[in-house]
């Protein structure tokens, strides 16, 4: 069997402390995959040692490709950033994900299946047989259950979870979606997707997800806000449309 060519786009921010281990888990996934390739996209937002770590772990290792954004605004800048580095190396397809702990690597197995099997997108998902969000405070629980509940209802999303942030993407999809004029600039960038990629062929992968943090900014509320308001409104009086 043909192996994948894949690559992995990983912000990083403020991770030194699980950096290693991280990391660690990751390689013992990928050496099963000798043609994949990880981009660990860093900025500003970090203030510890993560940027100096990704760059020596790219020195030592060629699977890594430490990429220094200064000019991120976001966290969308730094996934897309990623997806453009990483579409240079023309990959079958690319997977997103978080570090620091909240992504279990283990998945991406499932996640590489599932692409080699047709899907043009996989997305993760807490919500669905096999899934769970572990150890995230009750905020965090309610914003992303609600928010699933509200794409659905809305904007006619049939996907179970619409605000995980582990998926995968063909590169026709990835080739599309970097020309595409996304809006968001926080956390509603995961349901943008999903609405936007409704259509295609894809499939969810049930992921255990950590939340390393219960804090989600009202900047980031403000901008989901308005990003689900633009979205309403064109989905049910301008015919909605897709990537």
């Amino acid at each position: 069997m043909t192996q994948p060519r894949f690559a992995v786009c990983i912000p990083m921010a403020n991770e030194e402390e699980s950096f290693h281990s991280f990391i660690d888990c990751l390689d013992g996934v990928l050496e099963n995959y000798p043609l994949s390739s990880v981009y660990l996209v860093v900025d500003k937002a970090s203030t510890d040692a993560t940027p100096e770590l990704c760059r020596q772990l790219s020195e030592q290792n060629s699977r890594y490709h430490y990429v220094w954004a200064p000019e991120n605004k976001n966290v969308v800048d730094a996934y897309l950033r990623g997806f453009r580095e990483a579409m240079a190396e023309n990959p079958d397809f690319i997977i997103e994900m978080d570090g620091g702990g909240s992504h279990d690597p283990r998945v991406i197995p499932a996640f590489v299946r599932a692409m080699t099997e047709g899907n043009e997108c996989a997305f993760g998902s807490r919500y669905i047989n096999g899934g769970s969000m572990v150890g995230s405070p009750f905020k965090r629980r309610f914003l992303s259950k609600f928010g699933s509940f509200l794409a659905r209802t809305l904007l006619s999303c049939p996907m179970k979870d619409v605000t995980s942030g582990y998926e995968a993407f063909s590169r026709d999809v990835m080739s599309r979606l970097l020309a595409y004029p996304l809006r968001s600039q926080a956390h509603f960038y995961q349901t943008e997707l999903r609405y936007l990629l409704r259509k295609s062929r894809w499939i969810e992968i049930p992921i255990h997800y950590t939340s390393p943090s219960p804090r989600v900014s009202p900047k980031a509320l403000a901008n989901a806000r308005q990003c689900l308001i633009y979205y309403v409104l064109r989905h049910w009086f301008a015919g909605g449309k897709e990537i």
